[in-house]
């Protein structure tokens, strides 16, 4: 019954999390076509404030052959500047589940990721800090560093998150 009552409240307070405008998602979408022409490359977006603005900034997760390895896919972080987006940081090799913790580092929320393959094999999960300007881009090396025990945050992108189509 607990672990039921957990899940109820994580997916109610994803749902309650800042979404931008249609528009905003919209300008996300041709944003990240700048970096791709693939059409068959497809992404899943997921929106939390990190920084406590009360904007959303976006968690993207590119999956295509470009961007995926055997150590996982690139993931970036972008944050919005009026009609368009800027990367904060560039994540490489990331996996499903992708955290934005409740801990916060230099006033923005930390953030998980899954690290496996290319030569890790057990997996784990890792923690990334803000350092007052980005995160860092390899979740397998430091600073970023291995969680250990439950450290509470929310997953903004699962494992069996929908993939969309980056071109129609």
């Amino acid at each position: 019954m607990l672990r039921l009552y957990l899940v109820f409240l994580a997916a109610s307070c994803l749902a309650q999390a800042p979404r931008p405008s249609s528009a905003g998602t919209e300008t996300l979408k041709r944003f990240l076509q700048t970096f791709d022409d693939d059409k068959r490359t497809r992404y899943v977006a997921a929106f939390s404030d990190l920084d406590g603005d009360g904007q959303p900034e976006a968690v993207v997760r590119f999956v295509n052959q470009e961007w995926c390895g055997s150590g996982g896919c690139n993931t970036l972080i972008l944050r919005q500047a009026g009609s368009s987006w800027h990367i904060v940081t560039n994540l490489t090799i990331t996996r499903p589940p992708i955290r934005v913790l409740s801990s916060t580092s230099h006033g923005w929320h930390n953030l998980a990721v899954w690290v496996q393959g290319g030569g890790i094999q057990s997996g784990y999960e890792a923690e990334l800090r803000f350092d007052g300007k980005t995160y860092p881009s390899n979740p397998s090396t430091p600073p970023a560093r291995p969680l250990a025990g439950k450290v509470a945050g929310d997953v903004v992108i699962s494992s069996s998150a929908v993939e969309i189509a980056l071109y129609p």
